[in-house]
């Protein structure tokens, strides 16, 4: 089954199959990056990393794309327990909270949620517990999304679980930069690994080109970098 990974710019992404679409930190409002509008996006399933504003899509009126696009697709959202509270009072009525460590049967197979170094709250001030990410396991692959955080060790643990694809920050400043995503790649060991969270502001501007060189020749990882709209078949 052709699994497809779509990079919407910044931390956005989808995983499309044939039955199933998962959109991940939903972000389209204020993002420059992005590739299409909130309203275009489709999704059965959304996946939040963390709550802050770049991640939730937050338009500065109280409102926010993860808000919108759950209640125009119907789509379950999954986030840390917290976070999935303060959606749920903001009226998305089909949401999963669970927390790190935990799985998370799903329609197209599981997500796991697994530790970031970073830090976490909602754009109206709303304690929103620990940061997380998510390794996700649909149509017999398993993909990696590190979301916001800096490098820590442990990363070798998800990299025992036989990654096809990962995708890491490499921006700098907010998450982890050029040099310790290297570090990261060393130790999660997967097939293919994809930068994200870069560009979208001068403040975490990196050469990506740079950075896919540095992976060729310091891992064995296959790098891929993409532009915001592009699509890449994770076989």
């Amino acid at each position: 089954m052709t699994l497809k990974l779509i990079w919407h710019g910044h931390g956005t992404w989808s995983l499309h199959t044939a039955d199933h679409k998962i959109l991940v930190d939903p972000f389209f409002s204020g993002n420059p990056a992005a590739d299409i509008a909130a309203d275009a996006v489709e999704a059965d399933t959304i996946l939040l990393t963390h709550g802050h504003g770049d991640h939730v899509g937050a338009k500065g009126d109280g409102t926010y794309d993860i808000v919108d696009i759950a209640k125009r697709t119907k789509a379950h959202v999954v986030a840390i327990y917290e976070v999935a509270n303060w959606l749920g009072a903001q009226g998305v009525e089909e949401v999963t909270g669970m927390n790190l460590g935990g799985t998370l049967k799903l329609p197209f197979g599981s997500v796991q949620m697994t530790l970031a170094l970073h830090s976490n709250g909602l754009p109206d001030g709303t304690y929103g517990g620990m940061p997380a990410g998510f390794v996700v396991e649909v149509a017999g692959r398993k993909v990696y999304f590190a979301g916001d955080t800096a490098l820590y060790s442990d990363m070798k643990l998800i990299g025992d679980l036989v990654l096809d694809a990962a995708v890491i920050p490499i921006g700098d400043l907010y998450t982890m930069g050029v040099e310790d995503s290297i570090r990261a790649v060393k130790l999660l060991q997967p097939k293919h690994v994809i930068p994200g969270h870069y560009n979208t502001w001068p403040p975490i501007a990196q050469d990506a080109a740079a950075w896919a060189s540095k992976v060729r020749h310091e891992t064995n990882a296959t790098p891929h970098v993409l532009e915001p709209g592009q699509t890449l078949d994770i076989h």
